[in-house]
């Protein structure tokens, strides 16, 4: 003869239940740490790209607010200290931006330092598109915004006088 089967012993006990649900908040509450912990990272890593990119620009003032006539008729060398200097200063706006979208502050900043640098990525786009390219989408389309809302366009690329 077979034991009576009442209707909660199909799905466990209470106890088993209770401890499945309490596992699921466990497991819950991890992901959301570690998608804390990973925010936190990201906001450090992106702090320490802008500071490093505030501390070249203090170091080399002539990139920041730049001569871009007289840098591209300097040497070799000098050319390639401004673009790596713009590829920095990207890269730091870039990471920063992104780990604080929700804080327009940071894209104020970037906003800011860039007007200097179009004249740069005017021509640099028109002879070199691929330079953008290595850049993140929202990048490439922050700079061509910015481009466009500047009226820089090729040949020319000049910055009207504001």
């Amino acid at each position: 003869m077979s034991q009576p089967s009442f209707w909660w012993q199909r799905y466990g006990t209470l106890a088993q239940m209770a401890q499945a649900a309490v596992a699921l908040l466990g497991f819950v509450a991890i992901l959301f740490q570690i998608n804390e912990i990973r925010n936190n990272n990201r906001a450090a890593s992106a702090r320490a790209a802008f500071l490093g990119y505030t501390d070249l620009a203090f170091k080399n003032p002539k990139f920041s607010y730049p001569d871009y006539d007289a840098i591209k008729a300097s040497n070799r060398d000098e050319r390639t200290q401004y673009e790596s200097f713009v590829s920095y200063f990207l890269y730091a706006c870039e990471e920063t931006i992104t780990a604080f979208a929700d804080k327009r502050e940071w894209q104020a900043s970037c906003d800011y330092d860039l007007k200097p640098h179009l004249p740069f990525l005017c021509e640099k786009n028109a002879a070199q598109p691929a330079y953008l390219a290595t850049y993140g989408a929202e990048t490439q389309q922050w700079v061509k915004t910015s481009l466009k809302t500047a009226s820089l366009t090729p040949p020319d690329c000049k910055l009207g006088k504001t």
